[in-house]
């Protein structure tokens, strides 16, 4: 009898000899577990008419200064644009000045290169305001944004809104030829 305790309390100082200094070493990685980005994006009305665009953003904390990036990706054009309108959501309170608006043909960045404007595109920007407080930008590029192989971003540097939230901008954009502008996409902006 008293071999077979000797032996649990010998058995349990040794457990306890791995285990206390295992959970020491691997807490600070259970801290980091919050910070793990989700590879799963929410989109209202999931349904066929909607486009999913790739857009990025350096900061999404509330109140912080933040660029994003709105991708239009090789894919993202079939023709010619001449002219581009971005929807800003009425959630998204945000001032937007027109010297921090910029339209650029961009390399989108990934696990070893960053995202960076690789040259400006020269365009004429407005902003507009309506009576409801709905916000859009216009972008008119001086010569029409041909669809190559290259990826173009609208890139607005702006300070994140007071509220966290989901925010989806839809952006339309005017083909070559013809007098009206068409659906191209949609970005869903997540803010903490």
């Amino acid at each position: 009898m008293l071999k077979i305790t000797k032996k649990h309390n010998l058995s349990l100082k040794i457990l306890r000899f791995f285990i206390i200094p295992t959970i020491f070493v691997l807490t600070p990685f259970f801290n980091k577990i919050q910070d793990a980005k989700a590879g799963l994006e929410f989109q209202w009305d999931q349904d066929d008419s909607f486009r999913r665009l790739k857009w990025f953003q350096k900061e999404n904390k509330r109140r912080f200064r933040n660029t994003i990036y709105f991708f239009f990706r090789p894919s993202d054009r079939k023709t010619d644009l001449l002219k581009i309108n971005l929807a800003i959501p009425k959630t998204f309170k945000s001032t937007l000045k027109r010297e921090k608006i910029s339209f650029c043909k961009v390399k989108i960045g990934g696990f070893e290169s960053r995202t960076q404007c690789l040259e400006d595109i020269p365009a004429d920007i407005e902003i507009n305001t309506d009576e409801s407080g709905l916000r859009s930008l216009d972008i008119y590029p001086y010569s029409p944004i041909p669809s190559n192989k290259e990826s173009y971003a609208i890139v607005l540097n702006v300070f994140n809104p007071k509220k966290s939230g989901l925010f989806q901008f839809h952006s339309f954009g005017q083909p070559k030829g013809k007098s009206f502008s068409s659906y191209l996409g949609s970005w869903t902006i997540g803010i903490d």
